[in-house]
């Protein structure tokens, strides 16, 4: 064990660590000439150091005899390496031959066929972004935490970084005494071990079968408060129940502890088995963007899962979807895993159905469900491009996996998964899910195997080729309903914006619709279908659970945006995204986009009363309306949310409207965003700078968390350089996540080009990786600043792209989206377009993103005029 510390201490030069070149080197799938069954890891993890260490054991079986084999580890020094076959060492020689991770081990003489156990001696360096092992200092203690998914595992130790391959996991971490550690399974044992400084050895059970990529362990001085989560019918015995919280987050476990048992329940009642592992650990990092399921460890970002008695209603409805996502992994993903990362989409589709579904059963007054229309809408925009792909397709290439998780496969995928359910009946699909985990437990399984437990579980095989007709194309089916007669033609149609000419698709598409009063379901898998007229306004997406658009004539178009108060909140939306859709298309006039905001603006429903908000917020930050037309523009939003927000009541304190139900004050706060931001009220404002003046001089009364973002920002604005200094002070001496990233948003969206110039060059340790893009965004997408954050950004890209890893690398394109004409578009294919084929990753969401400038340019030139005239006709 000393020489594992003493590894963990040295320094690697880069040399050491460096890609050789191989040709024939796998660019995706191993090949199987060895397949893992078991893994013995022992790490050495100091946080207070820059370096860690481990021992790998790895039992496996060789399916002929080979002079090598090709696996995974990522810039790991690794110091000795060796086989055992049958009682005998074999050395081997380790060389890394791909950037990806690949490594090929080479032997003196061809490993036999059979048992073998390879065994590694290494250390490497921590990270310092959410990805492979990586820490952080919080306060003035350091902490570590690991992210895997999807090929950062290599990163950490040598193995077989892929799906398809599950094994169970002995894991054992020798840290120093003051440090806790938690791993996915029960720890049975920690002694004392002697050495050059005390340290403690940690040991954990086996696990149950799991993927490299669910692997998890944290370590450090951690706040452990444990609980347990109560016998139900399907679980005979107490689960074990733990929260993992920085000592900085003390106070802040109680909500995770009290509200996770109750979602783990529901999930136990819909899967009809007791959670899958044997205990349960709910984790903060205050880095990590969203979550992870890692089994029986699940890791959130600090703000999702610590919060406070004053939790707003979004930190809340947060909370409840997201943990209730990754706790369905833990049966979908996890009890049962992809064979390989194709099938990614399928636990992710999946979960994020789950998460509003049972996020919705947990606090129905939350209101969670509402949210998975709405991003389901968001990814229409992205799936309606050129350039794309389908939920489900071949992944050959380790620089692409991460590419699968995006919009498509967490928006589509999941309302893909709720039409089909919506189709079927709940009874019907809950079966068929049982029945796929039942026919797949502790193992893999694929797409195709998914869509044949529906089939068989419903008795319908048609729901198959409806299932592949979403899953296996992409692009968005729009659905126009034309009166003849009697009845009502129902055409499908690929959708395009304005300008664009995608090849034609065809779908089956189960089509569920309301006239009046009256509902019907069919599948259109035809190019048109003929629908019985029966009258009453045409609601064509029933509970806006559909993945399609439509388009309707002139007369029921007016029709149905007359009713659009009285609609659901999810099929109000529905109907303004088709709407907007339309007009994108260039089918609909601006004048119908203001009918519908001041129509919608009565309906009672948050999301659904304030959509036009975003929506025209995109025509402002792109251009679209010109500035000339800014003061109508204000004029309006204050003219149709104004009166909705006196309606209701507004005092900026905490605890004001404490008794209002959860959807009524979250609609506040985003009538109070849309008057501070978009109608530029100077009284909303004032009181936003008062409230939050009062709250920064110690007052934590005077402003709600509700109102947080808003107010900061409103001030920063308002003061300019001097105050964003110490605002900027204030957030990084904080390790509040709701205040720090507040705060740091809104000093970087302050639209004052000398705060953005004195952030560009900013410098102090205290600032996180992850946190330096988020201030480079907000300079981005401001207006007044966008200029000088695209140059930063421009020169540079590179290093930018290289410290943030793949996964948030490859997502930097999607900055340049803010650009709206065809020339930024020519100027940043020509420009970006060399760099990201240099970087090998992030292509996709670069053409998306040239693609989306292109098309904000076709409709700015083909509508500015039009809504400018449609603005100043509104107001006058």
């Amino acid at each position: 064990m000393r020489s594992l510390l003493l590894a963990c201490l040295c320094t690697v030069s880069t040399a050491a660590i460096a890609a050789d070149s191989d040709p024939a080197a796998p660019k995706g799938l191993l090949p199987d000439a060895a397949t893992p069954s078991a893994y013995r890891l022992t790490f050495t993890i100091d946080p207070d150091q820059p370096r860690f260490s481990g021992h790998a054991e790895i039992d496996a079986t060789v399916k002929a005899a080979t002079p090598k084999l090709y696996m995974h580890g990522r810039d790991l020094h690794v110091a000795d390496v060796y086989a055992t076959v049958g009682g005998k060492r074999i050395p081997a020689h380790y060389a890394q031959v791909d950037p990806t991770g690949v490594v090929r081990l080479d032997f003196p003489q061809p490993l036999p066929a059979g048992k073998v156990t390879l065994t590694f001696d290494y250390d490497a360096a921590f990270g310092d972004t959410a990805a492979g092992l990586y820490r952080i200092k919080v306060a003035d203690s350091w902490y570590s935490w690991t992210q895997f998914e999807s090929i950062d595992a290599r990163s950490a130790f040598p193995g077989f970084d892929q799906p398809g391959y599950k094994t169970p996991f002995e894991i054992k971490v020798l840290t120093t005494p003051a440090n806790i550690v938690v791993s996915n399974a029960r720890e049975v044992s920690s002694k004392s071990v002697a050495g050059a400084k005390p340290m403690t050895l940690h040991t954990f059970e086996s696990t149950k079968p799991l993927p490299t990529y669910l692997v998890a362990l944290v370590t450090g001085p951690f706040l452990h408060p444990t609980s347990s989560i109560p016998a139900d019918p399907q679980r005979a015995a107490p689960l074990p129940l733990g929260a993992v919280a920085t000592k900085a987050q003390a106070g802040k476990t109680d909500y995770v502890l009290a509200e996770t048992p109750r979602i783990v329940q529901l999930l136990e009642d819909y899967f009809g088995q007791p959670f899958p592992f044997p205990k349960l650990d709910q984790i903060g990092s205050p880095i990590m963007p969203g979550a992870m399921e890692n089994a029986g460890a699940d890791i959130y970002g600090d703000g999702i899962i610590l919060l406070d008695a004053n939790a707003s209603t979004r930190q809340k409805q947060s909370f409840g979807m997201v943990v209730a996502h990754e706790l369905a992994h833990q049966w979908f993903g996890d009890l049962v895993s992809p064979v390989w990362w194709e099938d990614i989409w399928l636990n992710e589709s999946f979960a994020n159905w789950m998460g509003y579904r049972i996020g919705n059963a947990w606090r129905p007054e939350l209101n969670i469900g509402v949210n998975a229309v709405n991003e389901a809408f968001t990814a229409m925009n992205t799936d309606a491009l050129e350039v794309g792909r389908p939920i489900h397709q071949p992944i050959t290439q380790n620089n692409r996996i991460d590419a699968a998780f995006d919009t498509i496969t967490y928006g589509k995928g999941g309302q893909v998964i709720a039409m089909i359910a919506a189709y079927l009946g709940d009874e019907k699909f809950r079966d068929g899910v049982r029945l796929h985990i039942s026919r797949h437990m502790y193992g893999n399984a694929s797409t195709t195997d998914f869509f044949q437990a529906l089939a068989d579980a419903a008795r319908d095989p048609r729901i198959v080729p409806a299932m592949q007709s979403f899953v296996d194309q992409q692009g968005v089916p729009v659905v126009t309903f034309a009166r003849q007669g009697g009845t009502l033609v129902a055409t499908q149609k690929r959708y395009a914006f304005l300008g664009s000419n995608p090849a034609p698709l065809h779908w089956t598409i189960p089509l569920c619709m309301r006239q009046g009063d009256a509902k019907s379901c069919r599948l259109l898998d035809k190019d048109s279908i003929a629908v019985p007229a029966t009258g009453g306004v045409i609601m064509p997406n029933l509970n806006g659970q559909g993945y399609y658009r439509f388009d309707l004539a002139p007369a029921d178009w007016r029709a149905l945006i007359a009713s659009s108060a009285s609609l659901s909140g999810s099929e109000a939306l529905a109907m303004d995204d088709s709407l907007w859709a339309d007009f994108r298309a260039g089918t609909v006039p601006a004048s119908s986009l203001i009918t519908a905001a001041k129509t919608m603006a009565a309906n009672p429903e948050s999301n659904a009363s304030v959509d036009a908000v975003a929506r025209f917020g995109y025509l402002r930050s792109h251009g679209i309306i010109p500035e000339g037309a800014m003061g109508d523009y204000r004029k309006l939003m204050a003219g149709i949310y104004g009166p909705r927000l006196a309606a209701l009541g507004f005092d900026p304190a905490a605890g004001a409207f404490r008794s209002d139900d959860p959807d009524r004050q979250k609609l506040r706060d985003s009538l109070v965003s849309a008057m501070a931001n978009d109608a530029h009220d100077p009284a909303i404002r004032a009181k936003l700078a008062a409230a939050g003046d009062a709250y920064l001089g110690g007052d934590k009364k005077a402003l709600s968390p509700t109102f947080l973002g808003t107010a900061l920002a409103v001030i920063v604005e308002r003061d300019g350089l001097p105050r964003a200094k110490t605002l900027m002070e204030a957030a990084l001496s904080s390790e509040d996540a709701i205040f720090r990233s507040a705060a740091l948003r809104a000093v970087a969206a302050s639209g004052r080009p000398e705060v953005a110039d004195w952030l560009l060059s900013f410098d102090d340790k205290r600032l996180r990786v992850p946190e330096r893009l988020t201030l480079v965004r907000g300079i981005v997408d401001s207006p007044k600043t966008r200029e000088k954050g695209m140059a930063w950004v421009t020169a540079n890209y590179d290093r930018l792209a290289a410290s943030n890893g793949i996964f948030f690398g490859s997502r930097l394109p999607e900055m340049f989206a803010v650009e709206c004409s065809a020339q930024a578009a020519d100027a940043i294919e020509a420009g970006f377009g060399p760099k990201v084929a240099k970087l090998g990753f992030g292509e996709l969401s670069f053409r998306r993103m040239v693609e989306n400038v292109r098309h904000c340019g076709a409709l700015k030139e083909a509508k500015k005029a039009e809504v400018a005239a449609a603005l100043k006709a509104a107001v006058s």
